[in-house]
């Protein structure tokens, strides 16, 4: 049965999350099976965890290619640091945080958080993103979250590219910058495999994606404060979204939940943080590529535990210059491609900019600014 075929026996009233091992994948044999169930997964979900077992993932090699694949687990040791550092850096005085703000023309000033409350009026951004700067639900009337971006530093930048912008590192705490890129590096070469297995689940040749998601991916390490005070069901954490690009990497801090996700059903279903695993999900890009046979599937951050959460989503997206049309295997006369090839670059800032005008907007029109927010 074709992809395209197996699609109409999906109904997406899942109750959990799949768990998948990744960790044994040296043998075509052994990435056909991890195929299958990673196709299974993001065909009813479009999140599964994976285990993170660094040991066996080190031995894995590809048919295609002459480079072993290595260092594709993420260590104890290293999620350890940058979770260390995240907890440093984010407990900093505010005044302290925002030095590492692009510029003061990013960010307008808004009621009363520790004085002040700024919103970014760009996407493009990387280094501190204070609280409240995002409102990805226009129900919502802001996200109570903080975060820290940065994208690679290894890749020689292109120069028709303007969607990278430099990294901005704090001077404190010590050790910052390392921390962060070190968990970098290792998540990337976990989303290095995964794009290979996801090209096997689509019957593509398992180095399909080898040139097309090659770029800069962004990296977030975000702090969500305990939510105090009367429950207000429009600030949760972060509102219900998906995400843009194609599939997006996330390390939760244990013993926390807070993340869920909405099933066909319009039920949410709890995704809690499992020791030694990666939460995986597929986002829009990779959804329309695939003519939404692999499932995009809304979610959101609920954190009323009265604790500080932590969490590291990496985003794994395409080449700007990439042309995304629904693939072959996909398509069929009965499941006829839903879209037209767009430009991938346009395509994801467009998605970005149109969130940002229009939750904004709505939060904004709902509050007027008279609540002291």
């Amino acid at each position: 049965m074709s992809l395209a075929e197996s699609v109409a026996s999906v109904n997406g009233a899942f109750d959990s999350i799949p768990i998948i091992d990744i960790g044994h994948a040296s043998t075509h044999e052994e990435r056909a099976a991890l195929a299958r169930q990673i196709r299974d997964a993001c065909m009813n979900v479009g999140f599964f965890y994976s285990e993170n077992r660094p040991s066996s993932l080190d031995s894995c090699h590809f048919s295609n290619g002459p480079t072993a694949v290595r260092n594709h687990g993420i260590p104890e040791e290293t999620i350890d640091r940058v979770l260390s550092a995240m907890k440093a850096f984010f407990s900093l005085p505010l005044e302290r945080k925002m030095k590492v703000c692009p510029s003061p023309s990013y960010f307008v000033a808004l009621g009363l958080i520790e004085g002040k409350i700024y919103r970014k009026q760009s996407a493009r951004v990387r280094g501190y993103e204070p609280l409240l700067d995002s409102n990805v639900d226009p129900a919502n009337r802001g996200d109570p979250y903080e975060s820290f971006m940065i994208d690679g530093e290894e890749l020689v930048p292109r120069q028709d590219d303007s969607t990278i912008v430099e990294n901005l590192w704090p001077s404190e705490p010590a050790g910052f910058r390392e921390a962060f890129r070190s968990y970098y590096r290792a998540a990337l070469g976990v989303g290095q495999v995964l794009h290979r297995l996801f090209a096997l689940a689509l019957d593509l040749p398992e180095t399909f994606f080898d040139d097309k998601l090659n770029r800069y991916q962004t990296m977030r390490g975000l702090h969500y404060p305990p939510q105090t005070g009367p429950e207000d069901d429009r600030i949760i954490g972060i509102g219900a979204h998906s995400d843009f690009e194609c599939f997006t990497i996330l390390w939760q801090e244990p013993g926390v939940q807070a993340l869920q996700v909405l099933n066909s059903e319009k039920k949410w279903i709890n995704a809690p943080p499992i020791p030694g695993t990666l939460v995986i999900n597929i986002s829009d890009l990779l959804s329309r590529w695939t003519n939404d046979i692999f499932r995009s599937t809304v979610h959101r951050v609920v954190n009323r535990n009265g604790v500080h959460r932590y969490s590291i989503p990496l985003f794994f997206g395409t080449n700007t210059d990439v042309e995304v049309e629904p693939l072959p295997s996909c398509v069929s006369p009965e499941r006829p491609a839903k879209y037209k090839p767009i430009n991938a670059g346009e395509y994801v800032q467009k998605l970005v900019q149109d969130m940002r005008q229009q939750s904004f907007t709505a939060s904004d029109d709902a509050s007027g600014h008279d609540d002291g927010r």
